[in-house]
């Protein structure tokens, strides 16, 4: 009798937000003709009478839930790719899907209705309706769908409260400045309950400041509603700001796509290295991104003896303690790990200091300058659950921004370390607890286990 055949599992992948597959656009007489053309190996300035290719074999998939950004200078074909995102613009070739069900080459009802319930669009100059206050402006997308007037204008209100603009419901849009205007835009958007937003240079016409409060806005909103956002700019610092993902175009081509860190510290070509040497770094790479490896660390378990070998050999003048599961505990300093020492003592526990500052993974490095300053050690960094996972000595912190020397040609200290001979003379000279034999398999030499 045969065994029954254990039951297979099968998991099923989601589908992705967004999959664009070799999508061209080609504006002219024979686009086909160009098409061929392209794929053939022709540059764009090649195709002759054959049209102007907007598009060049573009391919990407957008993540549910992620900030999709694709940048590009005027003519990258940025702005044309959105437009056959939501079939405002026919595609001469490829596809693209939403949610899995294909947007090219369905009927313009079925188009229609996609639009409708998954695609929303924040456009550059707010294309608000004059004639309509503010709250009907923000309705429009509900009453397109036959809510009724006292459902969709509550459901404005409450989204106009959201973006920071409640009791502004009942002004024209005349009667606000522009980031106001813009905000409404987002409303409008946000309004249509869709899982996926399109934005094209969304902030472009703001002026700097306000255009600086939106980005912080909409990463504020997105932590709340997470939706999937595709938004287009020629402004590297906006896209390495928004961006989870980044699509960087150049005439007509995506020639990387990469997070904001892959893009920053290992651009594809001279294109892209080029256009990153100007970003605010300060605003892009994380803590993450400059840690070193927290050394030296010492588990609580390890005695002041382990310690004191450990700041011995690292040259400094204080450590890092954590528990077992590399929980942050504090610090202990050398002077006060020699007092345990001499006084016998096996535990660490009773000498710790509280530890001077620490920051999270993604802390971006602008926000870890005052911190870096006031700490005396290199700059503990924590994980989500608490974990000590890295260190930020300030030479590194500088190091990232721009030329300057390397973290290692840097010993940053607590305070003057005890020389190394006095430790030594204290390890040999003082009693040995019980408890101390146990220290060397604890000890982690070199920093983390």
């Amino acid at each position: 009798m045969r065994p029954p055949e254990a039951a297979q599992v099968h998991t099923v992948t989601p589908p992705h937000a967004i999959a664009a597959k070799n999508l061209f656009k080609v504006f002219g007489r024979s686009p086909q003709s160009a098409v061929e053309k392209l794929r053939a190996g022709a540059r764009r300035d090649e195709l002759g009478d054959a049209g102007t290719a907007a598009v060049i074999d573009a391919s990407f998939d957008v993540e549910p839930g992620e900030i999709f950004v694709i940048m590009g200078l005027s003519g990258s074909g940025k702005s044309t790719i959105i437009r056959m995102l939501n079939g405002l613009h026919d595609v001469t070739a490829g596809t693209v899907e939403v949610q899995g069900d294909p947007l090219t080459g369905v009927s313009p009802a079925r188009l229609r209705g996609l639009r409708r319930e998954r695609i929303a669009m924040v456009f550059q100059h707010f294309a608000l309706l004059p004639h309509r206050t503010v709250a009907a402006n923000v309705a429009y997308p509900l009453e397109v769908r036959g809510v009724s007037k006292t459902e969709r204008l509550a459901k404005a209100n409450e989204i106009l409260a959201l973006v920071g603009l409640d009791g502004w419901g009942d002004k024209l849009p005349s009667a606000l400045s522009g980031g106001m205007q813009q905000r409404v835009g987002i409303a409008r958007a946000l309004a249509a309950d869709t899982d996926i937003l399109l934005m094209d240079e969304a902030f472009s016409a703001l002026d700097p400041l306000i255009r600086r409060e939106m980005q912080e806005q909409l990463l504020e909103l997105q932590r709340t509603l997470k939706k999937t956002i595709v938004f287009i700019t020629h402004d590297l610092n906006e896209a390495m700001f928004l961006g989870d993902r980044i699509a960087v175009m150049r005439d007509g081509r995506i020639v990387q796509i990469g997070t904001p860190e892959d893009i920053l510290t290992d651009p594809a070509n001279d294109y892209v290295e080029q256009f990153v040497q100007d970003v605010d770094r300060a605003r892009v790479l994380t803590a993450a991104n400059v840690m070193e490896r927290p050394r030296p660390r010492v588990d609580a378990a390890a005695g002041p003896r382990t310690a004191l070998r450990q700041m011995r050999d690292a040259y400094m003048s204080a450590a890092y303690v954590t528990d077992r599961d590399r929980k942050l505990l504090g610090i202990i300093t050398d002077r006060d790990a020699m007092k345990l020492v001499r006084a016998g003592e096996s535990t660490l526990l009773g000498r710790l200091k509280p530890t001077p500052h620490s920051v999270n993974e993604d802390d971006v490095l602008m926000n870890l300058f005052v911190p870096a300053v006031e700490s005396p050690l290199p700059l503990a960094v924590l994980d989500a659950e608490g974990r000590l996972t890295g260190v930020i000595p300030r030479v590194t912190l500088l190091a990232a921004l721009g030329p300057g020397p390397t973290a290692t040609e840097e010993i940053t200290v607590l305070a003057q370390p005890v020389p190394s001979a006095e430790i030594d003379a204290v390890l040999a000279d003082a009693p040995v607890p019980a408890g101390d034999a146990t220290e060397a398999a604890a000890s982690e030499i070199g920093g983390v286990r």
